[in-house]
């Protein structure tokens, strides 16, 4: 046996962490982390030590296979994809182009998501075009446009080390972004001040210097708080907001009676507001690093502005240290935010409704385009229950488990006259198909990946596709093909990212020979920043007028409030040995054997006052869902707060969660519905989803 091994990038978080895969022949055999590379530092998570068994092909589709009655037949390529043309060509003719869309994924390469959001544009002629950051950073994305002209990581995940005080809000770093999780550890081993703002005591709040045990929902009013007494002591950076912010005098108005308001309805006092306010503010460095316990509200936009509000405001922008931080959850939802897998935005976050932008992009693919914005993905999830949308292309997502009301998702997608899904395995979603393609892995083509520091890296194929399976830009051409569209006929995963660095202003300066050295490029790379930039907005912000906009925010109510029928809020968080659906992680045996198959997170007096036990069988129920599962005890939740992870199948969250959604992102309120828990007979077997669907 000759074992060789071959560099790539993790497949699992936005960290975006330098593995080496080990081969035996064209068989992966093992992982070991690169020792060189400039984020992991010659680490990985449990996750990234089982990135073979994710791909395994034991279980992997081979060929593609084309629905019959109630299961699946294999059917040839030419005679999936004809299939696949003559319907689409149909729903179009009969119910016009905005009748179709495509949910692309940030598991996939920023070439199959360049090439998915070009398919939708050139060649279906819709804006119809969308993927997961919908359920995640959404709001990062038009919160950070808002204020600093850019929706992205400021700074790099070297900072961490540079920061006097890291302020951590809404985030479970060493659960989600393990290696990141350890460097905030460490940073803090060596001095830096710890400030950590969650409902829950995390394995960093249990390590803060200042942890800030808030309500769910009360971000907002914990922020302004913040903000109104930084302002009263004078702690604010004047300098600063004079040369470089638009809107002070507004902002500050707008905060009066902050802090008041605060220690009624976030549950902190206001000494700790006050001493959390004191030391981010005096920092010399001060950074913000967050995640979806922000983004996942029906606020989540005004969230992320606030955050924004309190950097500006504090001068923590610009500089090695500082910085709006947003924690990206899967290995590419960046870059397939970058590549234009939005609605409303071309590649680089150009916007569809502007008339140069349409100009150019007619002009470079040589067809026309719409200027209307997109449905996302939950808007074609509500127009295909009203009648007006017919058909999905979908690859890399599982939505069936993963986004909110979990029945109506179902229901969407069971309406539609046609389903497309490309996946490595049998999931959920794809069992709903009409046709599932079968998709190569990470591991089995090239292409680049960008990280939640705006890093391109470049990833090689290390072993060939099994069976028939295609990298995803090769058969969205072939669908292309049967549409008569020659638009897409690329030879090479490079010629695609050449194309789109040419059009796509952030990555102009970038090239596969370049991103090969150096563990890849931090967009803005182009012919101001030829070696790419580690962080942004130093001189100047990327809005209108170079300045930034501080914008005041007012409280927002969560959407679904407790009751005597329903006296529980949940939330949903993610555990350190799975990821997403758990559809890779999941094949793991040692990440299976750590957690049972589905939990709930309960505080101890609310078990005693419903009469639950630790591990006990619990039944759960929202307005919109039904689910068992065993119970948790522990002091890690405040009393009134539940929390469930939504990696598994047999109890997914996502029958509970609601999907009120942020006026201006459409992010669902996935952080906070009211539900009933209440125990099961003792030494019942919690009930899985499909016995329970059955039942039905």
């Amino acid at each position: 046996m000759t074992i060789h091994s071959k560099s790539t990038i993790c497949p699992f978080c936005g960290v975006g962490c330098g593995i080496n895969l080990l081969l035996d022949n064209n068989t992966i055999t093992g992982v070991e982390p690169q020792a060189s590379h400039p984020i992991s530092r010659g680490q990985l998570c449990a996750k990234g030590w089982s990135t073979a068994y994710g791909i395994d092909t034991h279980d992997r589709i081979t060929q593609p296979l084309i629905r019959h009655k109630q299961s699946f037949k294999e059917t040839s390529w030419d005679h999936a994809l004809a299939f696949i043309g003559k319907k689409i060509k149909d729903i179009i003719a009969n119910h016009g182009a905005d009748a179709v869309g495509i949910i692309s994924s940030a598991r996939a390469t920023n070439e199959d998501n360049y090439a998915a959001q070009k398919l939708a544009r050139a060649v279906f002629n819709t804006n119809n075009v969308d993927h997961c950051a919908r359920i995640c950073h959404s709001p990062t994305v038009a919160g950070l446009n808002m204020t600093l002209g850019s929706g992205a990581m400021t700074n790099s995940a070297s900072d961490i080390f540079a920061a006097d005080v890291i302020m951590v809000i809404g985030a479970d770093p060493t659960e989600n972004h393990t290696i990141l999780g350890g460097h905030i550890m460490r940073a803090k081993l060596q001095g830096t001040t710890l400030i950590v703002i969650d409902p829950r005591k995390t394995r960093l709040a249990k390590l803060a210097d200042i942890h800030l045990q808030l309500k769910a929902g009360s971000n907002i009013e914990l922020i302004n708080a913040m903000l109104e007494e930084i302002i009263e002591q004078q702690w604010h950076n004047k300098d600063f907001i004079h040369r470089r912010c638009e809107g002070f005098v507004s902002l500050a108005a707008a905060l009066e009676g902050a802090m008041a308001t605060a220690i009624k309805t976030t549950g902190v006092n206001g000494a700790l507001i006050h001493a959390a306010a004191k030391a981010y503010s005096q920092a010399s460095n001060g950074m913000i690093l967050y995640g979806m316990g922000i983004t996942q509200y029906v606020s989540g936009t005004f969230n992320v502005i606030s955050l924004s509000n309190l950097a500006l405001v504090c001068g923590h922008i610009g500089r090695p240290g500082t910085g709006i931080n947003p924690l990206r959850g899967q290995n590419n939802v960046q870059g397939a935010c970058d590549m234009g897998c939005l609605p409303n935005v071309y590649p680089g976050y150009q916007p569809v409704d502007d008339i140069a932008n349409r100009e150019k992009f007619s002009q470079a693919w040589g067809c026309h385009l719409s200027l209307q914005k997109g449905l996302t993905s939950l808007g074609m999830s509500t127009a295909s229950l009203q009648g007006d949308f017919h058909g999905l292309i979908l690859f890399g997502e599982n939505p069936v488990v993963t986004d909110p009301d979990q029945n109506q998702v179902r229901a969407a997608l069971k309406k539609l006259d046609l389903l497309v899904v490309a996946e490595l395995t049998m999931t959920d979603t794809a069992k709903l198909a009409d046709v599932i393609l079968p998709a190569a892995s990470f591991a089995e083509k090239d292409g680049t990946f960008t990280n939640c520091e705006r890093r391109v890296q470049y990833i090689q194929q290390v072993v060939s596709p099994p069976g028939t399976a295609k990298t995803d830009w090769q058969w969205l051409a072939d669908i292309a093909q049967q549409l008569g569209s020659d638009k897409l006929n690329w030879k090479t995963s490079e010629a695609v990212f050449s194309e789109m660095a040419r059009l796509t202003p952030i990555y102009s300066g970038m090239s596969y020979q370049k991103l090969k050295k150096n563990h890849g490029l931090q967009w803005p790379c182009n012919q101001q920043y030829p070696q790419g930039s580690a962080i942004l907005h130093r001189e100047q912000f990327a809005t209108s007028t170079g300045k930034a906009e501080l914008i005041p925010v007012h409280p927002v109510a969560i959407d679904e409030t407790t009751d005597t029928e329903y006296p529980l809020t949940l939330t949903t968080n993610r555990l350190h040995f799975h990821y997403g659906c758990g559809s890779m992680t999941r094949k793991s045996p040692l990440l299976e054997r750590e957690t049972p198959a589905g939990i709930l997170f309960i505080n101890p007096a609310d078990a005693d006052a419903n009469q639950i036990h630790h591990l006990g069988p619990v039944a759960v129920r929202s307005r919109r869902g039904y689910i068992e599962t065993r119970a948790i005890c522990t002091e890690d939740v405040p009393p009134g707060l539940v929390t469930m992870p939504y990696h598994f199948r047999e109890a997914p969250s996502n029958q509970l969660t609601n999907n009120a959604q942020d006026p201006v992102s459409k992010m669902p309120e996935l952080k906070a519905c009211a539900v009933a828990v209440t125990p099961l007979a003792a030494g019942c077997q919690p009930r899985d989803s499909d016995t329970l669907h059955r039942s039905r």
